[in-house]
């Protein structure tokens, strides 16, 4: 399983790019963790096999980890790949960021000058 240390973003971006992934990953950010079942049940227009196979990209990808509890399975968030991303590539894009907004700061106090 993949690890912030590993860095490998490629499986997270891809994983990331599904609706349905991502919302999984909004719950989970909400909730300590959620059995399959709860997470199922969150979208009721998709089989429970179909969740399932969104969950198993998720932990592939490194994005969540799962637990065996007696017969259920518990899933959590795993933040630690997602802040690689946003420490080692997202974060390089920051001072473009800052520059747009300057930008648009002397833009629009240019026009209240008026």
């Amino acid at each position: 399983m993949p690890s912030a240390s590993s860095y490998a973003p490629d499986a997270a971006f891809a994983a990331l790019a599904d609706p349905t992934r991502r919302a999984v990953l909004e719950l989970l950010r909400d909730e300590t963790t959620l059995t399959a079942g709860e997470l199922a049940s969150a979208f009721p227009e998709m089989t429970r096999p179909s969740v399932s196979k969104h969950l198993r990209i998720l932990r592939e990808a490194g994005l969540v980890r799962a637990e065996q509890v007696g017969r259920e399975w518990h899933y959590a968030l795993d933040p630690a790949p997602l802040a690689a991303i946003h420490e080692r590539w997202l974060s390089t894009f920051v001072p473009l960021f800052d520059e747009s907004l300057g930008r648009l700061k002397i833009r629009v106090e240019g026009r209240k000058r008026r």
